[in-house]
C-alpha cells in the first residue's frame, strides 16, 4: 500500500464548478429608453361589455361569499354545498344572514 502524500496533490488541476468566466454574461442587457417593455392598457369600452343578468340565487351566493370573506371567514371548497343550500333560501333569510355577518365584524 502506498502512503498518502500531500505533494502528489499539488500537481492536480483544480476544478471549481462555481467559477465565473469573463465571457459568461449572467446579467441581461438593460432596457433601453426606446424599448416598449411596459405600456398602459386602453380603458374598457362600455359598448363591448357583455350584458348578463344574474339570477337571484347567484346574487345571493356571491353576496354570501363576500359577507363571509369580509367577516374574516373565507369560504373553503368544502363549504360549497352549505353555501348553495343557504343561497337557495328566500332573499329575506339571506339578508338577515348577511346583516349578522356584518355585525360580527
Amino acid at each position: 500500500m502506498t502512503p498518502w502524500s500531500n505533494e502528489s496533490l499539488s500537481s492536480c488541476a483544480v476544478f471549481d464548478p462555481y467559477a465565473a468566466h469573463p465571457s459568461d454574461n449572467a446579467w441581461p442587457t438593460p432596457a433601453q429608453p426606446r424599448d416598449d417593455i411596459d405600456y398602459f392598457l386602453p380603458p374598457p369600452n362600455p359598448a363591448h361589455r357583455l350584458s348578463y343578468t344574474l339570477t337571484p340565487y347567484d346574487q345571493q351566493r356571491l353576496a354570501l361569499h363576500a359577507a363571509l370573506t369580509a367577516a374574516g371567514i373565507p369560504p373553503m371548497p368544502e363549504d360549497r354545498a352549505v353555501i348553495d343550500q343557504l343561497s337557495a333560501l328566500p332573499a329575506d333569510v339571506n339578508n338577515t344572514l348577511q346583516r349578522w355577518l356584518h355585525h360580527a365584524q
